[in-house]
């Protein structure tokens, strides 16, 4: 039997992005029946111990998307842990080099949208970040669900072709 990839998806307050990808990442997995652990968290602390914005959960939950789970805040450990850590933009991606860096933590960082089969800019951000829906409309927050679902569908094509894996 394969081990699981242990993911750690990350934003900025873990109340939008990094869950939704969360919940991507799981249902993409247990569709192609590919094993994962994720788990998501934020870089900032204001939202620790809440549960995903509500326009967040909105928006996913009107195309079957659950999203669970309170916000925490990454951590060293955290990162060690993981063998894939996704970050959803460049800040989120420095913040969390430079923790693993002064934690002497080699597990392999990325941006999410690294593996997006439609990387398109949207919304001020580049085409390799999720933008954050957080101050803006509702449509916004049904773009970065649909970014999400179809970035973790070619993580886990990633994950079952051999390219991604435990240790990896």
């Amino acid at each position: 039997m394969t081990a699981a990839v242990r993911i750690l998806t990350v934003c900025l307050g873990n109340i939008c992005r990094s869950p939704t990808a969360e919940a991507a990442l799981v249902e993409a997995a247990a569709t192609a029946g590919v094993a994962v652990e994720v788990r998501s968290a934020g870089t900032g602390d204001w939202h620790v111990g809440h549960p995903p914005d509500p326009r967040m959960r909105a928006a996913a939950d009107r195309v079957g998307l659950r999203l669970d789970g309170v916000a925490e805040t990454v951590t060293a450990e955290a990162l060690a842990a993981a063998d894939l850590v996704l970050a959803m933009d460049r800040t989120n991606l420095a913040d969390l080099r430079r923790l693993a860096g002064a934690a002497g933590i080699t597990t392999r960082i990325e941006l999410f949208r690294t593996f997006d089969p439609d990387p398109v800019a949207v919304r001020g951000a580049a085409a390799d970040e999720v933008p954050d829906p957080y101050y803006g409309d509702e449509d916004g927050f049904a773009e970065v669900v649909a970014m999400c679902r179809r970035t973790a569908g070619a993580v886990v094509t990633a994950i079952a072709d051999g390219t991604l894996g435990a240790g990896r």
